[in-house]
């Protein structure tokens, strides 16, 4: 668990110290801001934005009661817990009717860790749950719009397909020089028109397909779609080192990352001032990727989106590319991770720059060469398996039969299981395997609870446990268990097998354990 910001509400320090003791044996890591009066009470809740409330039932002046009633106004996920001597049964009850999220009494503060754990758990559950409700409902506008947008092209190129008849024929008229122009300004503004609309209907449907990819096409596309989004106040320069540059991509996605930033940019100039849009070509060294990023030197376009506006600070800085963080009030924190799986998915990397005032660069370099393959170096031989024994716990039946498969053709003897509960009974039946490969987002039976059930009776060798990279397992809850391989999902063939020799491997001296099923 990250560090907690805790705000606490006591006036007497002796108590404070023991609440907190408690916190610190189960090596909860925290921040605190004790406060006793109002006043205190409201600008830390504004100033310091804590994660959980602790608070005493009645203090002189202020109360509880009091607390709870103004951070209900506020916020109605963040935890308020009571942590009080004189709370009694109704009082408790009354509490929770009336938003608290547990009671805990200073005679008994043994539970006050779990409780503050599993309050922060149900809280951040429930806001993304909030968030998940909002995001649907844009989704469906979105969609709504798609469909709008497809009604609409139609009438729209009946309308404009006369500009362009219309503009072809006043430039016959070459011997007067205004009906040229006018046919020329005509005949321009539809073929603008038609544009705008199959930029737009495309973007709605959200096109995806393998392409070649013109710089300065891509340009004059997001340039037709900024258009009337831009306001007054606001300067927009485009430049193109090399309109002409083609590379392998997806213009309606590559266009819809460039808009999501540019629109943001322009949120944060409220008060005017410059959205630049460039295009360069670049060389990348090694050394200029991240630890976690493939390392792929070679050349490489850079899109450059700056702005003059606000900036971001550190903290920004630092989570703005987790799920749902956003500094807006209207956003969903879901624009800066799309915009960088879109650019993942093309084999390239993000970079930001920004400071408080001095404005935000992103710079999205994508490779102009073929990303190549992952080397498979390890001999077929390396990868056999040989008549292992292993159980394959996944709920979805294509990729269940797709993994049983892969690993019955590799020399393994792979068993399925649909759910949690069918794998027990698998064991149960046939014994022990000597690895289990399992699912880490079953809805039944989940695969963290599975992985219990399988330890309580006897499991003691590998297990590899599947999981989604954004949204990893929550394990507080699982015994230790040594060999335990967590992988990010979707798997490749090779990473599958090697994660499997790697499994068998390591668990081959491990104690089988009783089979108590």
């Amino acid at each position: 668990m990250p560090k907690i910001r805790i705000l606490q509400i006591e006036d007497n320090q002796l108590d404070a110290e023991l609440v907190l003791s408690e916190l610190d044996a189960d090596a909860i890591d925290y921040d605190v801001h004790l406060v006793d009066e109002e006043r205190a009470y409201v600008d830390a809740l504004d100033r310091f934005r804590p994660h959980i409330v602790l608070s005493d039932l009645s203090m002189p002046g202020f109360s509880g009661e009091r607390a709870l009633d103004l951070l209900r106004e506020r916020d109605q996920d963040l935890p308020f817990i009571f942590v009080s001597a004189t709370l009694g049964e109704e009082a408790a009850i009354e509490a929770l009717r009336n938003g608290a999220t547990d009671y805990i009494l200073k005679q008994n503060p043994a539970r006050l860790a779990s409780a503050v754990r599993r309050a922060l758990r149900e809280a951040e559950a429930q806001r993304a749950r909030r968030r998940a409700e909002t995001e649907l409902i844009r989704a469906q506008r979105f969609e709504s719009l798609a469909m709008l947008a497809g009604g609409l092209s139609h009438d729209l190129r009946n309308l404009l397909q006369p500009l362009l008849l219309a503009g072809d024929s006043l430039q016959d008229y070459q011997d007067d020089p205004r009906l040229a122009r006018l046919g020329r300004l005509v005949r321009d503004c539809g073929k603008r028109g038609l544009d705008m609309v199959q930029s737009m209907l495309s973007f709605a449907r959200g096109a995806r397909r393998a392409e070649q990819v013109r710089v300065g096409a891509l340009l004059d596309a997001l340039n037709l779609l900024l258009q009337g989004s831009v306001p007054r106040g606001v300067a927009l320069g485009m430049a193109c080192d090399d309109p002409d540059l083609t590379f392998d991509g997806n213009h309606t996605e590559l266009q819809q990352c460039l808009l999501n930033l540019s629109l943001n940019a322009i949120q944060a100039m409220p008060s005017g001032g410059r959205l630049e849009i460039r295009t360069s070509m670049t060389t990348l060294p090694t050394s200029f990727f991240k630890p976690e990023e493939e390392p792929r030197e070679g050349n490489y376009l850079c899109l450059t989106v700056a702005d003059t506006g606000t900036g971001m600070d550190d903290e920004a800085m630092q989570h703005m590319f987790e799920p749902f963080y956003t500094t807006k009030e209207s956003g969903t924190g879901l624009g800066l991770i799309s915009c960088r799986r879109i650019i993942t998915a093309h084999g390239g990397v993000m970079r930001v720059e920004s400071k408080p005032g001095q404005g935000t660069r992103f710079h999205l370099y994508i490779p102009l060469v073929e990303v190549p393959q992952e080397a498979e170096v390890e001999e077929e031989a390396d990868l056999q398996g040989e008549a292992e024994r292993v159980l394959v716990v996944v709920e979805e039946a294509g990729q269940l039969s797709l993994l049983v498969d892969t690993l019955d053709s590799w020399g393994y003897q792979a068993h399925a299981s649909q759910s949690g509960t069918a794998a027990l009974q698998w064991i149960e039946a046939q014994g022990v395997p000597d690895l289990v490969v399992m699912d880490a987002d079953m809805n039944l039976f989940t695969g963290v609870r599975t992985l219990a059930a399988l330890f309580e009776h006897g499991y003691r060798r590998a297990v590899i446990l599947l999981a989604r990279p954004d949204a990893p397992p929550d394990m507080d809850e699982l015994p230790v268990m040594e060999h335990l391989f967590l992988v990010d999902k979707p798997i490749s063939t090779i990473k599958l097998l090697r994660t499997v020799r790697e499994a068998l491997e390591a668990s081959a001296s491990a104690p089988e354990g009783p089979a108590t099923l």
